[in-house]
Order: structure tokens, then sequence, then C-alpha cells
């Protein structure tokens, strides 16, 4: 006889809700919900558990009388402000993922004798921008002009992201739950997030976003390192949300991408949005915000230049796929750097297989073949 497990209807909606589906819409998908609801039946333990996988819940929680409180960890700030002020789910997901690699992490780089960053939170908002911008860039080696000389953006992002884990940053580049391609991070819910520790500060970039975009997140996510706030953003219109540190944190990126210096030179040239973002390896819409933070074009202008922009075919011709390759790709959501710190801690028997396993979101064969791969 199957063992049928007793459920309460407001765990089951609210598991549902929480992962983000429509409860009419689920039931089709879904039939023995409906069932479920209405007392016909209960579920089987079998049931539950494929229940519990379908909407991404602990199998745990839907045991309990009342539905789990859960808290985002870290501020999210919202560019457009409306009704539903709810996290996705998977963006949730991604941001307790890297607070775990996170917590173990800094334990291991502190029980190794490594010193804390000497830049993390090194000012506040009321220091000049400017000289933060040349902090961050004396600390990353980096000259005002350094994107200028660079061939691309896809080029510039690299050269970028290598500069920061250089320092001790750690970087992923992911548009879904880990390697789970059937959960997208959609880039209107979230372009990226930041972690800020002494030890192991972790920034993450959506993949899926434009390159040029992926560049002025990174450039946002140093200013939050710098000020030592962690939080998460959608970033719309690459505009910030009607908060001071966000809008701080845009004004920061915003120099250290395109100095107003070099842009004043620059603009004696051309005004040209597009070859100036060609110039500057940022987006167009970046390069107009500053001239609209010139006064060289007004708020009209800029907004009109954006849904022009957004409609247009350049934003597509500016993401190129990375060709699928599975190593290059599993490298870039898990962090160069980060990788190297699993390995070396496994080859070292401070850290169990096990372990790596879950931190990696690699198995067996597949962990092994690609550490091979990167460090042999």
């Amino acid at each position: 006889m199957k063992m049928e497990i007793p459920i309460k209807n407001n765990i089951l909606i609210w598991a549902i809700e929480r992962a983000g589906y429509n409860l009419h819409e689920f039931s089709r998908k879904f039939p023995h919900i409906s069932a479920w609801l209405s007392g016909e039946k209960k579920p089987t333990l079998k049931q539950l558990i494929n229940f519990s996988k379908k909407v991404h819940i602990p199998f745990g929680y839907l045991l309990l009388d009342e539905p789990v409180r859960e808290e985002f960890p870290i501020p999210f700030f919202r560019t457009q402000k409306n009704g539903d002020n709810r996290i996705s789910l998977n963006v949730y997901d991604t941001v307790l993922m890297l607070q775990q690699r996170q917590a173990w992490l800094s334990d291991y780089l502190k029980e190794n004798g490594y010193e804390p960053l000497d830049f993390i939170g090194k000012f506040s908002q009321s220091d000049d921008i400017k000289e933060i911008v040349g902090d961050i860039r004396e600390k990353l080696k980096l000259k005002d002009n350094w994107a200028l000389e660079l061939q691309s953006w896809r080029y510039a992002k690299d050269f970028l992201t290598e500069k920061i884990e250089e320092i001790g940053i750690f970087t992923v580049f992911n548009s879904v739950v880990g390697n789970n391609t059937h959960r997208p991070i959609k880039v209107e819910e979230c372009r990226g997030f930041v972690l800020v520790d002494n030890y192991a500060p972790f920034v993450f970039i959506n993949s899926a976003d434009s390159v040029s975009a992926q560049i002025f997140t990174l450039a946002h996510e140093l200013a939050h390192i710098w000020l030592g706030k962690s939080a998460g953003f959608d970033f719309r219109q690459l505009l910030p949300a009607d908060n001071p540190i966000e809008i701080f944190c845009n004004k920061v990126a915003a120099e250290f991408l395109v100095s107003e210096e070099l842009l004043t030179k620059e603009i004696q040239k051309t005004i040209d949005i597009e070859e100036l973002a060609s110039k500057f390896k940022v987006s167009q819409i970046v390069i107009a915000r500053r001239l609209l933070d010139l006064e060289k074009i007004n708020r009209n202008e800029f907004f009109k230049f954006y849904e022009n922009y957004i409609k247009s075919e350049l934003r597509q011709k500016e993401r190129k796929s990375s060709g699928g390759d599975f190593y290059n790709t599993e490298k870039q959501r898990l962090g160069h750097r980060f990788v190297y710190f699993v390995y070396q801690a496994v080859q070292e028997n401070k850290l169990l297989f096990r372990d790596a396993y879950r931190l990696t979101g690699l198995n067996g064969n597949t962990f092994h073949k690609f550490m091979k791969e990167l460090f042999s």
C-alpha cells in the first residue's frame, strides 16, 4: 500500500506561487494538484518528492503547518517600481548558492593565512567619485584610457575580468541557476549582484545580457565593493534605482568606464554615439547617458535614443555565442579563481570530493575531467 501524506493547502499554494507559477496553469501541467487541494486525494511520498523538485523547494518545507518566512539576504534595487516586489526564485537560489561558496572560501582563505583585502569598504558616499575611480584603476593597474586600446567589447570584458580576479575578487558569469538550463535568470529580473566579504567578494553577472552591458555591470559592482555594500539590481535601461547608493555607484561606474576628461576630448572629434561606444567599449546607452550628464543632450533626447536603440539589431550583434564549449562555459559559470581554490583544497586533502561536487555542481567523472582540463 502506498503511503499517503497529508499536506496543508496553504503550503501547496505557497510553494506553487513561490516558484513563480500561476495556480490554474500549474494544475494543467501537474494534474494531481487539483485533487490534493480539493481533498479528494492525498499525495504519495513519490508524488510529493516530484512536486518538491518541480517547484524547487526543500522537501521538508512541505511538511510544515505554515510557510517558511524567507528573507532575501541582500538589498535588491529596482529601477522601475511596481506593485510586485517579489524576487525571482531563480535569482534567490543563485544568491544562496554563491553565499555557500563564499562562506566556504572565506573560511578556507583565513585558515590558510590569507590577509583581508585592503580595498573592501575603503570609501564612502561622502568621498569624491574621481578619487574612488582613481583608486580602483590603481588597484587594477589600469590606465584611464585602457578600454580605448582594446579591439572589441568581448576582449575588454575578458581583460577587465582577469584584472578583477587578480586582486582577489571572484567573478561568475551565468544566466541559469547553477547548470540547470531549465531555470533561466532573465536580464530584466537581474543584471547582477555583489556579495561583499573581506576575504572572498563575489560578483555575479548575467551572461544573457549584451557584452557591453556586462562590462558596465562589472564596473557598477566594483563600486559596491569599494563602498563595502552588497546588493542586487535589475538595472533597467542601465539606469540605477532611486536609491542614494545605487545612484552613487552608477556615477562611479560611468566615470570608471568613460571618464569625463577623456570623453570631453573625444567629443571634440565626434559626437556620434555609436563611434564613441566602440572606442570606450561600453554600451551606446552608457555613452548617451554620459552625454546627458555633460548636458550635450537633454532627457527627452536620451530616452528617445534609448527606445530606438533597444528596437534595433545592434544589441543582438554585440551578443556572440561562446560556441557551446563545456569547459569554457563552466569556467565562466564558476569563475576560474574559485575553481583554482577548490582544486587546491582537494589536492591538499582539505576538502572532500563530496563537498567539492556540492560547491561546483559537478559530480564524479565530470568534475575530474573538468579539473584535469584546466590544471593538467
